[in-house]
């Protein structure tokens, strides 16, 4: 069989509800490894934050984070980095504008310095991970490089009407995503940029093309991705708007459905 390249999304795919990689999972892409396909990971994390994981599976792929806005070779320092980031002027007319809604909190990202309008205890458990130095205060007067990814954290009922007001004004600077349960959080990146774009580069240059990409994934931020690859696979517990789009469905994160469909097609043992 030729070599195939696997794509996985973390939150809600390789990972299960606990946040690891089960011992069926990680075999069977072992598995896959040494028959010759290659793994790598395509996340809205950061790569502090995603690093673990990189290190568990023992990878040796570049590695997709923030949906696409930074894609680099951790083992590799010669392979060409891509950062793609939001504009200082664009950044603070999205911060202007969400004076007018109901917004809890805007978080700023420059690689691993996290910018944090007000102080939350629960979210600096998710962003802390990987000891990212954090700055408290308001954003427009402390933020001084394009951050990476901008963060507005809202109520259920607000995320909506935010990304409503984000397409229409300001489409061809930004996209936004919205993040999986229990989180009421929209982020932004670049415009154009999502995993998709990301593997694309990594893939030409593993030369492997888009019919063997395998891919993995979820949520809303995978749409792309899934639509992308060759063969595009949903979670069971992914959204139904994946679902409708993949060309297959799996088990759930908590069930090994990455481990399960991987040793059907590619007929691992």
């Amino acid at each position: 069989m030729k070599p195939h390249l696997i794509v996985l999304d973390l939150d809600g795919t390789l990972l299960t509800d606990e946040k690891v990689i089960s011992e069926k999972t990680a075999h069977t892409l072992k598995q896959a490894r040494e028959q010759g396909h290659q793994v790598m990971i395509a996340t809205g994390r950061p790569y502090r934050a995603s690093e673990i994981y990189y290190k568990q599976l023992d990878l040796i792929t570049p590695i997709v984070n923030f949906n696409g806005a930074f894609v680099h070779h951790p083992k590799d320092v010669k392979w060409k980095t891509i950062h793609e980031t939001i504009s200082l002027p664009v950044v603070r007319d999205v911060i202007d504008a969400m004076q007018d809604f109901d917004i809890h909190n805007i978080i700023a990202e420059v690689m691993d310095d996290v910018y944090l309008e007000k102080h939350d205890a629960k979210l600096l458990d998710i962003l802390s991970f990987g000891d990212p130095v954090i700055k408290e205060g308001d954003i427009r007067k402390s933020l001084k490089d394009d951050p990476t990814s901008l963060l507005i954290q809202a109520d259920s009922k607000t995320v909506e009407p935010i990304r409503k007001h984000l397409a229409e004004v300001h489409a061809e600077v930004i996209d936004h995503r919205r993040w999986g349960a229990p989180w009421d959080v929209v982020e932004i990146v670049r415009h154009g940029l999502n995993k998709a774009v990301g593997i694309s580069h990594v893939s030409k240059w593993l030369d492997i093309p888009r019919d063997r990409i395998i891919a993995f994934g979820d949520e809303d931020n995978d749409l792309e991705m899934i639509d992308y690859a060759g063969v595009g696979v949903a979670m069971g517990n992914g959204i139904d708007r994946l679902k409708s789009i993949a060309n297959e469905v799996t088990l759930t994160n908590n069930e090994d459905g990455i481990a399960e469909f991987l040793k059907d097609r590619l007929h691992l043992a």
